[in-house]
């Protein structure tokens, strides 16, 4: 017996879940998802640091710090710290990003009350243990050594110096120089510590199926004793300068190299534009973000020069960057990289209804897949507290980019594409350079690895 074919029926509309809001005695702002049946806590803490308020010379003692929360408190020493989280099933990373430092917190529900004292103790009194600080230190310029083998991390520092002016705080790596950390002292970070980490101004996110459970009775308990007398909260956050040369070619040596490592970047918006964020996404999709997108239909498909490029739109907490990246065969760098530019020129002429229906139904409807745990909702929640946008702006945006018509993709790309890129490429510089010859207009220079 056979059964008639069932029909697909369109997807239901969908929200992203919307917090509840509190506020602590101390002021810090708290907000609260209750996800039936996650029963792995999410509680991010973010507090808004402005990169480009550190010493000049101290660059990169904002993540330090972060780095450095986990490693001992005024209570407990770096080694005990650890053995409790671990006896309570928490872990605790913690990082920054251009507009602040970035807590997270993961932890079995029934612990949330021991982990958020621990994660109390680590912001407030933090031990900052001279043998710790050396080795934190030590790591971090370890690790600049081994981002200099990864063409990719090498493309990204050298896209950022180049498009930013050099005065700028977002020219250079958000984690600091070997001459910047190696700089640095344990006076450094406890005074930075003072200052620049408080609740004023910060949010807690705690994400997770929270029933039976006091989560805000158990916040104001810890977070909620949190002080910091000396801490004084950034001002309005500032979009990132050009460079006045900006677009130009730069060719990072690696002598032998058998791949070029390409990164094309202009300088973009933020998730405030005025003009709307729902187009972004979907320009990122149309342009690099699938094997049938145009960059990889010809680079890929048709010519074969690329395992994938891939494009998108980098928002800051203020102005942002939209950037292109991806590896091709050294032999055939000169020619990938005219045609890349080119379809990105081209870009300007306009889209197609099928590639608007393709990136919007992309963006649109996977939105319930990628919002799907508790971790993925709290990461949002917190980048919409630092990046100041409101709570229900995911909802509405993907509302919007449902209602996008190709007016407002063409226009959107308009307005960063100008046709003036700047370009780097990684590679074997007796290879690339003659092979750009007659194929950018830009000039082009060579730096070493």
């Amino acid at each position: 017996m056979s059964l008639p074919r069932p029909a697909v029926a369109p997807p239901q509309p969908w929200a992203f879940p919307a917090p509840t809001e509190h506020l602590l005695g101390n002021g810090l702002r708290v907000l609260l998802h209750d996800l039936p049946g996650q029963y792995v806590l999410s509680l991010r803490l973010v507090v808004p640091t402005a990169l480009s308020a550190e010493p000049s010379g101290k660059e990169g003692i904002a993540a330090m710090t972060a780095r450095l929360l986990d490693e001992g408190t005024a209570r407990h020493g770096a080694d005990e710290f650890a053995e409790l989280m671990e006896r309570h099933g928490m872990v605790l990373g913690a990082g920054v990003s251009d507009g602040g430092i970035l807590v997270d917190v993961d932890v079995p529900q029934r612990h949330l009350a021991t982990a958020a004292d621990l994660l109390t103790q680590a912001l407030a009194e933090p031990a900052f243990p001279d043998d710790e600080v050396r080795r934190i230190l030590r790591n971090r310029i370890a690790e600049i050594e081994q981002e200099r083998a990864s063409s990719g991390h090498r493309a990204a520092k050298e896209l950022a110096r180049t498009m930013w002016d050099p005065a700028d705080r977002a020219s250079r790596p958000t984690a600091g120089t070997p001459e910047s950390v190696g700089s640095l002292t344990r006076d450094d970070l406890v005074g930075f510590h003072a200052t620049a980490v408080g609740p004023q101004g910060a949010t807690a996110v705690l994400a997770g199926d929270l029933s039976g459970t006091d989560a805000l009775g158990a916040l104001e308990a810890t977070l909620g004793t949190w002080a910091a007398p000396a801490h004084r909260p950034p001002g309005a956050p500032s979009a990132p300068v050009p460079a006045t040369d900006a677009a130009r070619v730069v060719v990072v040596d690696r002598p032998g190299s058998v791949q070029t490592e390409i990164a094309v970047g202009r300088p973009g918006p933020d998730r405030s534009t005025p003009h709307g964020w729902a187009p972004h996404p979907v320009l990122s999709f149309v342009l690099g973000g699938s094997p049938s997108a145009r960059i990889d239909a010809v680079l890929r498909e048709e010519k074969g020069y690329t395992y994938g490029i891939r494009t998108t739109f980098r928002p800051r907490v203020a102005g942002g960057s939209f950037v292109t990246s991806g590896s091709v065969r050294s032999d055939v760098t000169g020619e990938a990289v005219e045609i890349l530019l080119g379809i990105l020129d081209d870009a300007r002429e306009g889209f197609t209804d099928a590639e608007l229906r393709s990136g919007v139904d992309y963006v649109a409807k996977t939105a319930p897949g990628r919002y799907a745990t508790a971790d993925a909702v709290a990461d949002e929640t917190a980048a919409l507290a630092l990046e100041r946008l409101p709570l229900d702006f995911t909802t509405r945006n993907l509302r919007a980019v449902a209602t996008l018509t190709r007016d407002d993709l063409d226009a959107a790309y308009r307005r960063v594409a100008s046709g003036e890129w700047t370009v780097v490429l990684v590679g074997d510089a007796a290879t690339v350079v003659p092979a750009l010859e007659g194929r950018v207009d830009a000039p082009v220079a060579t730096v070493a690895l």
